[in-house]
């Protein structure tokens, strides 16, 4: 991609402020929590509500009837002031796709400062699709015909990499130790406990071979992102904001041989050479070369531990390492503090858990904290580049790429 005059790349945004409300249970309306958020990004870039031209907002499919759960619902909180408006769904990838739209409007002179927003008040336990019969949707099969919870599908993708790459429980159970500590150290967590490797083997067994403590919560909490652009930035006197360089929302490519959650059969690769990568080294690979990066650049990765032997996956599908090699990297502490490429210094899902609409933004609100240098305690020295990503049901794509 060529540069714009020395501006940064042609596709770049700037991240004017990031904010959060802490993840738990607290029993309340996403949009108090989305709300919340965008008052501490907006905040945090030192903006007003009416300097927003627009907002667009990531969807929870638990908050309402489809009308409410909209960008629409959180500018009507703030106070109606004519901003466009745009909403989106992508299950889990829903906040990835919503920094795309802003950006895309940015970049297009709809809107000089967006706010994006992410909330959910989850459901205890898993999630499940939403009643009614809905023979054409792979989640509701999976669940009527096989009865596999979100759960079920961890366990079986850690017994795949138990078989072909060797991995371990007690490999598994070092994820959750790393990440535990480094939530901890984070204020928007919901667990802020440091979990020993005996106790994540204590912990009661969900899908074998995952216990409880290998496998993230459901959480309330929100997201939020001011986003404007390069020009508006410097004129605010902000001369060298975090910037996103990248957003990857791709979709997989026919044939898909690994069995990816919802469906319950990898496409026929009988007639059809399959693809050189799966869909989730898709996502990065995309990223990689919007941004003219790769991973030998990163300083960082903020990645979507579903279960601790998903962490493992992401290493390779990111090309942190090579494939089988996932759980090597960790031992050998390249991914933890201090280590060569630290991932999940937020502490990630296992210290979270997930509220769907909010977490993809949450992952760049850590890299927008840890390339200012303002993570403290969980900051990672001399941060000049970082990589989110995560997968969505129904083939969405989520990888953003931040640099300063």
């Amino acid at each position: 991609m060529a540069a714009d005059g020395g501006d940064g790349m042609t596709g770049e945004v700037a991240v004017l402020g990031a904010g959060m409300h802490p993840w738990g249970k607290w029993g309340r309306g996403f949009v108090e929590y989305g709300v919340a958020a965008a008052r501490a990004a907006l905040a945090d870039a030192g903006l007003e509500w009416r300097d927003v031209g627009s907002v667009v907002g990531a969807d929870t499919v638990r908050g309402g009837y489809p009308g409410h759960v909209a960008g629409a619902t959180f500018a009507r909180a703030l106070g109606w002031q004519g901003a466009r408006v745009a909403s989106v769904y992508a299950a889990c990838a829903s906040g990835a796709q919503a920094v795309a739209a802003a950006r895309a409007q940015i970049l297009a002179g709809l809107a000089d400062v967006v706010l994006v927003v992410g909330a959910d008040a989850a459901p205890k336990g898993f999630f499940r699709p939403a009643g009614g019969d809905r023979p054409d949707d792979p989640d509701w099969l999976r669940f009527r015909i096989l009865g596999a919870t979100n759960p079920t599908y961890f366990g079986l993708y850690a017994r795949r990499r138990m078989a072909v790459h060797g991995d371990t429980v007690e490999d598994f159970a070092q994820v959750k130790v790393k990440n535990s500590a480094l939530g901890a150290l984070n204020p928007n967590a919901r667990y802020r406990k440091r979990v020993t490797a005996e106790e994540v083997a204590a912990s009661a067994v969900v899908a074998d071979p995952l216990r409880l403590l290998d496998i993230c919560a459901t959480s309330d909490g929100a997201a939020a992102l001011v986003l404007s652009s390069l020009e508006f930035a410097r004129r605010r006197g902000v001369t060298e904001p975090v910037r996103i360089r990248a957003v990857s929302t791709v979709t997989p490519t026919y044939p898909n041989t690994v069995l990816d959650l919802p469906d319950i059969a990898t496409d026929s690769a009988a007639g059809v050479e399959p693809a050189a990568e799966t869909f989730r080294a898709s996502i990065a690979r995309a990223a990689y070369e919007e941004a003219g990066l790769g991973p030998e650049d990163l300083s960082l990765a903020e990645v979507y531990d579903l279960s601790t032997a998903l962490e493992l996956q992401w290493y390779e599908d990111l090309g942190l390492c090579g494939q089988g090699e996932g759980a090597k990297l960790l031992r050998e502490g390249a991914t933890a503090p201090g280590g060569r490429i630290p991932v999940n210094m937020s502490g990630g899902l296992a210290s979270f858990g997930e509220a769907v609409p909010a977490q993809a933004i949450a992952q760049v609100c850590e890299l927008t904290w840890q390339l200012r240098g303002a993570a403290g305690d969980r900051q990672v020295e001399h941060a000049r580049a970082g990589i989110t990503a995560n997968q969505g049901l129904f083939g969405h794509g989520s990888a953003v790429i931040a640099v300063r």
